[in-house]
């Protein structure tokens, strides 16, 4: 299986937009840009609204069928780990393996010596093509990054082949295809998607390393890929950890010259590896970019012309935003559920917002109280939420509350999902004009 050059994740927290947000694509390719979407959706998300993988799997399935689209498209365990894997494995094609958490955990003692055996070939001067900074590897910088990694790669590696073992059995059960050539089906099997890319083929890794205080080094990049090659993980996404704070539907805050140097370096460090290492041929970078990272996609966009080079891109939560927001323009009922998903929000501010610390920045201040809110209009609302940053009564601490407030709209059940449907034209204008105009066409456009 082979991911396409461009690729672009999306979310969707309660499974109603798959075909609004397929309808962005579709626009994209009648402007000439060919993009795979991919609907992704976490553990902690699937837990927070009862929901499962398969509804995923179904959504995407649904979308695709009713607009007879005929490109690919992925359905993405994110953020996946050894705990929670195999609820995935049967509707999944797409797997992100998140080791985040394990970089830096002490490391075998003959593996690191196994790998600074390896590769001290390139200890001494190292020149990357792409990037004009000379290097200078020394053995103890080899021992160094793998104490660092080694041991987070090496459970990338046992995910990977947990996943591919559960996979070969269930089509060894199920008489369907050979583990190696397709996606089983049958008794407890894998869903047979009517896609013409994966109909006939395996799945696709990604390895997500982005959850980190520090960024990775070129040098760190280049030698995780080499542990990844050894780990024979055939990654064709790698998600590093850049520069710069990338909070939760909101606008990247950093320097976005160091981040346009970060990401060219890590495009030169990837070609390096494949050449080198055998990595897989189709590996590209994935930015995990915590939703509307408007300020770096110019540099984006910049980087993958120059280099005629793919990359993944995940913007996950902006639709329910979206959908918030159409509620909103509905006024009446509609607009009276998204104020009271803003007062219960408010209301349980630490309750909602512990879970996601580390990405959001939320000043307390700038939060407008509930009664005030309950007093606005559809336009004042609409205004303080949607990111648009040249309107004056934009308000990005209430934007990342509501973003993490989806919680308050799962338990409002029936209720919500039914406004979603009576207002099902202005939400999904809002959803598909999200991803064509504010991320689609600025990343990717010529």
């Amino acid at each position: 299986m082979k991911l396409s050059k461009y690729s672009f994740g999306i979310g969707d927290r309660f499974g109603c937009q798959g075909s609004a947000q397929l309808a962005a694509f579709i626009e994209a390719k009648k402007l000439g840009i060919e993009i795979t979407p991919v609907w992704n959706k976490s553990n902690r998300e699937h837990s927070t609204i009862h929901t499962e993988p398969d509804d995923v799997r179904k959504e995407a399935d649904k979308a695709v069928n009713d607009a007879n689209w005929d490109g690919g498209y992925f359905v993405d365990a994110d953020h996946i780990n050894l705990s929670c894997v195999d609820k995935f494995i049967g509707p999944s094609d797409f797997f992100t393996l998140d080791v985040a958490d394990y970089i830096g955990e002490e490391s075998n003692s003959a593996d690191v010596s196994d790998f600074v055996q390896k590769y001290k070939k390139f200890a001494g001067k190292l020149s990357i093509p792409g990037i004009n900074e000379k290097f200078h590897v020394s053995e103890p910088d080899l021992q160094i990054n793998a104490e660092k990694y080694l041991n987070a790669i090496k459970e990338a590696g046992n995910i990977y082949r947990h996943i591919q073992s559960v996979r070969c059995q269930v089509s060894d059960v199920s008489n369907s295809p050979p583990c190696e050539g397709g996606v089983a089906e049958g008794r407890g099997g894998f869903h047979q998607s009517n896609n013409p890319i994966i109909h006939h083929s395996n799945l696709i890794i990604e390895v997500s390393m982005d959850e980190t205080e520090k960024p990775q080094t070129p040098l760190e990049l280049l030698f995780i890929l080499a542990m990844i090659a050894d780990e024979k993980i055939p990654a064709q996404t790698i998600a590093p950890k850049f520069s710069g704070r990338f909070n939760k539907g909101v606008e990247y805050v950093g320097d976005v010259a160091q981040f346009a140097k970060e990401f060219e370096d890590d495009l030169a460090v990837i070609q390096f590896a494949i050449k080198s290492f055998g990595s897989n041929e189709n590996l590209k970078l994935s930015v995990h970019s915590g939703s509307d990272k408007f300020a770096i996609y110019p540099a984006i966009n910049k980087a993958i012309k120059k280099y005629d080079t793919g990359v993944h891109v995940k913007t996950a939560g902006t639709t329910w935003l979206e959908e918030l927001i159409g509620l909103a323009e509905s006024g009446g009922e509609a607009l009276n559920i998204a104020k009271e998903i803003y007062r219960k929000a408010f209301d349980r501010y630490d309750e909602l917002a512990a879970p996601y610390a580390t990405v959001i920045d939320i000043d307390h201040e700038e939060l407008p109280k509930p009664d005030d809110v309950d007093s606005w209009d559809s336009t004042k609302y609409v205004d303080s939420l949607r990111h648009d940053r040249t309107n004056v009564n934009y308000n990005q601490s209430f934007r990342q509350l509501l973003h993490v407030g989806y919680k308050i709209a799962a338990e409002l059940g029936d209720k919500y999902i039914n406004a979603l449907k009576e207002n099902k034209d202005i939400v999904a204008k809002n959803v598909t004009e999200n991803i064509l105009e504010r991320h689609i066409k600025i990343i990717f456009a010529k």
